[in-house]
């Protein structure tokens, strides 16, 4: 007998893990790729939770290093989307590390990144609304509006250099 899972929309998703001796660069440092790619990860279960579709990556800015992870470490990455439109998710995506004895994790990297619900034939397709209730959770999605906003017009500024 199979087993079903359902899964309850939620606009946040955790992965916790551990860093592992393959992650680290020759500083002995987890890779920032390795990084980028938990953040992708995250941010890819998370969307793909909430649109109930396969999600591709459309943006990933303001990326932001705060401290290395190493080895052996306690991994935990948070997405959290901040803001719906018709069919992108965007989200802040936050990386904390601890060693395994300590009590308190520690922020060591952000970022913005967005999600387009796609079809199987590949084409932008609608996502569920998500609405901010928190005062905290509206300003938030204020901010990530200002930075698409701002994004936009610097995409357009380009563009005039641009073959």
């Amino acid at each position: 007998m199979y087993a079903k899972f359902f899964f309850m929309k939620s606009h946040t998703l955790t992965f916790q893990f551990l860093a592992q001796p393959t992650d680290v660069n020759f500083g002995g440092k987890v890779h920032g790729g390795t990084v980028m790619t938990w953040i992708d990860q995250t941010g890819y279960a998370c969307a793909r939770n909430w649109a109930g579709s396969y999600c591709v990556t459309v943006y990933v800015g303001g990326i932001k290093f705060y401290k290395a992870i190493h080895i052996g470490e306690i991994v935990r990455v948070d997405a959290t989307i901040l803001h719906t439109g018709s069919t992108s998710m965007h989200m802040v995506v936050e990386v904390f590390s601890k060693p395994i004895e300590a009590d308190d994790f520690v922020k060591k990297t952000q970022c913005i990144i967005v999600f387009v619900a796609v079809d199987t034939k590949g084409k932008p397709t609608a996502v569920p609304k998500w609405t901010p209730e928190t005062e905290v959770q509206k300003k938030l999605e204020q901010y990530v509006l200002k930075l698409k906003k701002a994004r936009e017009e610097m995409i357009d500024e380009l563009e005039v250099y641009l073959p």
